[in-house]
């Protein structure tokens, strides 16, 4: 089952995908978040729930794409209750893909060191047998639901950015419930987004590299996610493909379990806070920008991962003034 959130009659509304031209609402509050909660509540599976909230009205899809009424399939009411986080180095080539980056802009060799370190304690322990924890993997903030662009509206590049570059990752999308216990609810395509350059100038800058705005969806995958997966994430300028290559995900190509980045994400405690929202992107080892492909206002990022549908797109929105920021004593 896939769903889509989209705007319909003043109102923010679920649906589920039944062909590439049309989708069936559901009779739902709070969209896919309230979904989500009645089903932890009633003891249910979201898809079940899902089943028994349809209703007879049907809408074309491409015109919620045209109209720009698609909306990222799982929010909070509050921005300020949906964190975005995200793993790096997870999939198998990610390493090579990082350190091939550092390498140009002739980082130490402690640099690439601790990037490899990272990945092979991954390969070595990322996929613990015995449901036991395996080994940490790099995990970054971006930010709260705030920064979450819509799928086909602009992401935003602040002036100060030195890159803006595409990051085509799959995302867990998860709601906490009432009592503490995390919830999957399913699975996006997503774009975590990210300022290639400036993580380059030095690793330690990873953390500002990722506070930058992301996107996922446009449809969310409710069940299990196959084991591996083959997308294409391309870049189109003026209506002509810039840049385009294949990726994979799902846990074949990774060298890490969703189980364990997942555990390593919420065995924190202040992760656990009942009502939240989490989004989190599993990592990639396809970029552009290791092709040296740089950016520019207007490029359309498109990543397309055939089995959740519709592809994810979003053009880029260069800012050319930066806006003051002042302190002030109180």
């Amino acid at each position: 089952m896939r769903l889509i959130q989209c705007e319909h009659e003043g109102r923010l509304r679920v649906a589920v995908v039944e062909s590439p031209e049309q989708v069936r609402l559901v009779n739902a509050d709070e969209g896919v978040y309230g979904l989500a909660k009645r089903a932890i509540a009633e003891k249910r599976s979201l898809s079940e729930l899902v089943e028994s909230a349809l209703t007879d009205t049907r809408l074309d899809y491409a015109e919620l794409i045209e109209q720009q009424r698609l909306r990222a399939p799982l929010t909070h009411p509050d921005p300020a209750h949906c964190l975005i986080s995200g793993t790096g180095l997870t999939h198998l080539g990610s390493a090579d893909t990082r350190s091939a980056m550092h390498a140009k802009a002739q980082a130490a060799e402690s640099e690439l060191t601790d990037s490899m370190r990272m990945f092979k304690m991954g390969v070595d322990g990322g996929k613990p047998q015995d449901g036991q924890p395996g080994a940490q993997p790099e995990w970054f903030y971006k930010g709260d639901g705030s920064i979450v662009v819509d799928p086909e509206a602009a992401l935003p590049v602040p002036a100060f950015a030195e890159d803006a570059g595409e990051e085509p990752e799959l995302a867990g999308l998860y709601v906490v419930g009432d009592d503490g216990q995390p919830w999957r609810v399913g699975y996006a395509v997503g774009n975590e987004f990210s300022d290639h350059i400036t993580e380059r100038h030095n690793y330690l800058w990873l953390a500002h590299s990722k506070l930058r705005a992301c996107s996922y969806g446009p449809e969310l995958l409710v069940g299990e996610l196959p084991e591996h997966l083959e997308g294409t994430s391309r870049i189109v300028r003026d209506g002509q493909v810039l840049w385009e290559k294949p990726f994979l995900t799902g846990e074949a190509n990774m060298a890490h379990s969703l189980a364990n980045l997942e555990y390593h994400h919420f065995k924190y405690l202040n992760f656990r806070r009942p009502g939240d929202v989490h989004v989190h992107y599993f990592g990639t080892a396809t970029l552009s920008f290791a092709d040296n492909v740089r950016t520019q206002d207007g490029d359309r990022f498109e990543v397309d991962l055939p089995a959740f549908g519709r592809p994810l797109r979003n053009p880029l929105r260069f800012s050319s003034t930066e806006t003051p920021v002042a302190i002030k004593a109180l």
